[in-house]
């Protein structure tokens, strides 16, 4: 399946959630769905050498890496690290309105400087072979995003780039936390939909509000090429993921989260053996059963035990016997 197939669906990169042990579980869930690391900074990579900051796990393919930054030069260097660590996709950030992310002049303040955006995704193209692909808003602050959009898409085909998410949403960087921006910015998905009439040989998916897999299908319906969802495939994981290969791939059939809840014990048990927590994998978890009996008995038992010294696959097992069949045999190993 080719990259753009799988960006049908799309998992949002979102900071502080969507990291390695996120989307092997994602994975799980889906098999199809292009996943997304958390924004990483140019600088970080470039001048700071934090090159752990591109630990994936071979199973999470096919992933992209999304990059924060504003130097054409800084970001072609880190869109080769990457490419050179094995994403199969590069982003640029030009959507996020943190206070952080405007000091360092990138994200959503980005789409006052269609040109230097422009320029960036050309040095980033000429640097990689990988797909170079940007995620951006309808505008911020004052600007009219009927006619500001139209001009931010042209003029970053020019350079080159063939995939475009938009979150159909302005950002206010003064006046609005990110949270605020997240949510009190209405929608206008129509926008967005006239972009690819406006634009058919760009390959668009939408972002923003989308809760669920029948509004990502009559949104693909409708024309778009893709669909990314962020906080509903986060907290509601199985309701946006595990239907997805039928529902939005017409591959496969629904996967269980039960049986992704067995599978997930080996990784446990791998990252523990390496020094690593429980908690810090069942914390993106503790959606999985969302609206279903014994739901919040099976998020109790990850979030007060996870982080207890020696906790394993057995804490998990227990939680899970909340939300299964008494009688429902246990993964071999793990009691």
């Amino acid at each position: 399946m080719q990259i753009n197939q799988h960006s049908r669906l799309s998992i949002a990169p979102m900071m502080d959630w969507t990291d390695r042990h996120c989307r092997y579980l994602h994975r799980l869930l889906c098999p199809q769905a292009l996943l997304y690391t958390e924004m990483v900074t140019a600088p970080a990579l470039v001048r700071g050498g934090a090159l752990h900051l591109l630990d994936h796990n071979p199973e999470e393919h096919p992933i992209a890496l999304q990059l924060g930054g504003s130097d054409p030069r800084e970001l072609a260097r880190a869109a080769r690290l990457g490419a050179e660590a094995g994403y199969d996709e590069i982003n640029l950030n030009v959507g996020c309105p943190s206070d952080r992310v405007q000091s360092g002049t990138f994200g959503a303040v980005l789409m006052k400087s269609p040109d230097l955006v422009a320029e960036c995704v050309d040095a980033m193209r000429a640097a990689v072979r990988v797909d170079v692909t940007v995620k951006c808003r309808i505008g911020v602050d004052d600007q009219a995003p009927e006619e500001m959009l139209p001009d931010f898409l042209s003029k970053i085909r020019a350079a080159g780039c063939e995939r475009v998410i938009v979150h159909a949403r302005k950002a206010w960087l003064q006046g609005l936390s990110p949270k605020e921006n997240r949510d009190i910015p209405p929608l206008d998905y129509p926008l967005v939909q006239q972009m690819k009439v406006s634009f058919p040989d760009l390959h668009l998916s939408i972002n923003g509000g989308i809760t669920s897999l029948d509004q990502a299908r009559a949104f693909l319906d409708a024309g778009l090429d893709g669909v990314m969802i962020g906080r509903a495939a986060y907290h509601q994981p199985s309701d946006i993921l595990c239907a997805a290969g039928p529902v939005i791939f017409g591959q496969g059939t629904a996967t269980d989260p039960v049986s992704v809840v067995h599978r997930m014990l080996p990784y446990i048990e791998g990252h523990l053996s390496a020094g690593g927590r429980l908690h810090q994998i069942t914390r993106h978890m503790l959606g999985l059963f969302a609206g279903r009996p014994g739901a919040r008995a099976w998020r109790r038992a990850l979030s007060e035990g996870a982080t207890r010294d020696g906790a394993g696959p057995a804490l998990v097992l227990d939680a899970l016997s909340h939300v299964t069949e008494p009688d429902l045999p246990r993964a071999q190993g793990w009691g």
